[in-house]
């Protein structure tokens, strides 16, 4: 018969699984433990960092540490690509060819965000890599920089089969590590290319209509919303409301345009 655990035990190692799956971490492993083992400790309470007491480094090995230099984002990142691993959380594995991580300057202060991969991202494993990329490549230029000065990435790593639109468990399951990604790379700003990358960022549930034209905070960076290249190949309309988007985080950067929106 398994172990009981008492009810704050119980209540612990709850407190411990949300702590691990607020770093992305899912996926916990139990060692099967002799019936005749002696339980001598019960488990480590987690305390809020909020309510550690404050000591200098010598007082103790328990410091905080420092926000990372730009030195550390390519360990930082390796480590998050060395968790996703060989991924099959979701169901998206099963079709995919390629994980597609994430792309650009790691030190960029404008990162872009859409919803997963398609085709052409699965067969070469980088976001934005097919029409759609290259319509974002032009929205990029427009603004005065190079791909190769931002950084690009999507919630969802694994193409979502007949290129739809990734599920909220999907989005739940992979989006831990596009945030460990922002945390990592810091940007100044982040444009959420649609709306699955808005609303998994912003927790909202609402229209592109409601969501653009305004600025919202995501982990110490401003975040804009905008349309999807993808959406805008279909209706081309929409390139003006998106240039206003765009005109937005240019303003914000200090960013000259070099192109209009019938340009893009």
């Amino acid at each position: 018969m398994p172990r009981q655990l008492d009810p704050e035990a119980k209540k612990q190692l709850a407190a411990r699984v949300d702590f691990y799956r607020e770093m992305g971490i899912y996926d916990f492993y139990r060692q099967p433990v002799p019936q005749d083992a002696q339980i001598s400790e019960p488990l480590a309470p987690i305390v809020p960092a909020d309510a550690l007491p404050t000591t200098s480094e010598s007082e103790s090995p328990m410091v905080t540490k420092p926000v990372a230099t730009d030195e550390d984002k390519p360990a930082a990142l390796q480590a998050i690509r060395g968790d996703i691993g060989d991924c099959t959380r979701c169901r998206l594995h099963k079709g995919r060819t390629n994980i597609v991580f994430g792309v650009g300057n790691i030190n960029a202060d404008l990162m872009f965000v859409g919803e997963g991969p398609g085709a052409d991202e699965d067969e070469q494993g980088e976001p934005f890599v097919g029409r759609a990329g290259q319509l974002l490549n032009n929205m990029i230029s427009a603004m005065g920089l190079k791909r190769e000065d931002v950084y690009i990435a999507n919630v969802v790593k694994c193409r979502p089969p007949g290129n739809r639109t990734p599920e909220k468990d999907e989005c739940d399951t992979c989006g831990p590590f596009l945030v460990r990604q922002i945390e990592a790379i810091r940007p100044k700003v982040i444009v959420a290319l649609g709306a699955v990358a808005a609303k998994y960022l912003l927790a909202i549930n609402d229209s592109m209509a409601n969501l653009r034209g305004r600025w919202y905070e995501f982990k110490g960076a401003k975040l804009a919303v905008t349309y999807h290249p993808a959406y805008l190949l279909r209706d081309p309309r929409q390139k003006k409301e998106t240039w206003k988007d765009l005109q937005m985080v240019m303003k914000y950067l200090g960013l000259k345009p070099k192109a209009k929106a019938d340009e893009m």
